[in-house]
């Protein structure tokens, strides 16, 4: 890997110093400090309940946060307080971290959206596609934009007794150890779709990371500790887990079906983070919840956080917009729930996209942007709002993963008494 210039170097040590968001009171940017009690109120509920063990929420207006709350213990077996340093698992919520990456790579002229993956990663040259069960040479190439847009064909193995996700799973494609293999051993699968052709959930965020791995000649890690942690002081953000932090990462659980009750995750589905080798730009990451904030606050500010720019406003205003034409957003192929994708949603670089508030089934703004964690975690911005929102918690298969999620947005929306971005 190529190492970095001294004067990056020291600049990204001047810029370390920067500060985590300012805590104001509520009524000052336009919220309510008697109503965003309804977000204490529901993160208990879920804790008396069994749905959770632990919860911390954070919401910010106009930069500046108005609740910041932990409730709950550390997991079923670990009594320890939740606290607001804890750290998570953020599986999927490393994606949009792994678009900015890339995206900051575009601005530098690296790549172009239209061009085909072929041109730096090789292996998918001459890719197939699955028809009737029979693999076939895809018509067209996989472009790059089609990996921050999961329109790439590509697929996670999670569909059970499909033909293509049955191969995903025969491969582990999601348990490799090296960046080198997971490429090779992704090339060789089929493709659900003829890329381009519809919106499915898939490894395409991992592909984007190696495809950043190779133009930048760093690894994901580097990259993004040097480009972008360090520059925000985004300082509790990890693929592994420091053995001196080990403390304050909160426990993982399952919900159990049979019982219909959390339990711990089994040894198989803990995800310990401990010496990890391969980066996974679609899932990897460690973080908590204010420095997932600093990063969101990122993007609401356009590109920059306390005068430090990651990104330019035009290309985070064209990151946020929807990029999937209708044939491809809300063909047969990407029918809601494979996709992921919700009413009323697009899909923009790397982000969900509300472009209709009146179908999404839970109050919402034109143009909010978001997305998710495997283990119910979830952030939106809304620049309609001038609003970051972020839920952490750490409950894989949770049934009532929707009703936290839309309870958390509902409990912050019902509590803004001024409407609009201006202070």
């Amino acid at each position: 890997m190529r190492s970095l210039p001294i004067c990056l170097t020291c600049l990204i040590s001047f810029y370390s110093v920067a500060q985590p968001l300012p805590m104001v009171k509520p009524e000052s940017v336009g919220f309510s400090s008697e109503r965003l009690q309804q977000i204490n109120a529901f993160a208990r509920e879920n804790i008396e309940s069994g749905k959770h063990a632990g919860i911390v929420t954070i919401v910010a207006r106009h930069g500046k946060v108005v609740h910041f709350e932990a409730a709950g213990t550390m997991g079923m077996n670990n009594s320890a307080p939740m606290e607001r340093d804890t750290l998570f698992r953020i599986f999927s919520m490393t994606k949009p971290i792994t678009a900015v990456a890339a995206l900051m790579l575009y601005e530098e002229g690296k790549f172009q959206l239209n061009d085909p993956v072929a041109k730096y990663l090789p292996e998918f040259a001459e890719m197939q596609v699955m028809l009737d069960g029979v693999p076939q040479p895809a018509t067209s190439p996989i472009l790059v934009e089609h990996l921050f847009t999961h329109s790439a064909g590509f697929s996670y193995g999670w569909i059970p007794k499909d033909p293509v996700d049955d191969l995903y799973r025969e491969a582990a494609i999601n348990d490799l150890s090296s960046t080198e293999a997971f490429i090779t051993e992704a090339s060789k699968l089929p493709l659900r779709y003829e890329p381009g052709t519809a919106y499915f959930y898939s490894i395409a965020t991992d592909v984007l990371g190696a495809l950043v791995e190779t133009i930048s000649g760093q690894s994901l890690e580097a990259f993004f500790k040097q480009r972008i942690f360090a520059p925000l002081g985004m300082e509790n953000t990890y693929f592994s887990v420091p053995e001196d932090q080990r403390h304050r990462f909160a426990d993982l659980h399952v919900w159990d079906y049979k019982t219909y009750q959390m339990a711990p995750a089994p040894d198989d589905v803990n995800f310990d983070y401990r010496d990890v080798r391969r980066f996974s730009g679609g899932g990897g990451l460690v973080s908590t919840a204010m420095d997932y904030m600093i990063f969101c606050d990122m993007l609401r500010g356009g590109g920059s956080y306390n005068d430090i720019r990651i990104l330019g406003p035009k290309t985070v205003q064209y990151m946020t917009i929807n990029h999937l034409p209708p044939g491809v957003q809300h063909g047969a192929p990407s029918h809601v729930p494979d996709s992921l994708l919700y009413p009323g949603q697009g899909f923009g670089l790397g982000v969900a996209i509300v472009e209709n508030p009146g179908l999404s089934q839970v109050t919402s703004s034109r143009g909010a942007y978001s997305w998710g964690g495997l283990a119910d975690t979830k952030f939106w911005i809304d620049p309609e709002e001038d609003l970051v929102a972020i839920l952490m918690t750490q409950l894989l298969r949770a049934p009532h993963a929707d009703n936290t999620r839309y309870r958390m947005k509902v409990a912050t929306y019902q509590a803004l008494t001024t409407l609009g971005t201006q202070e």
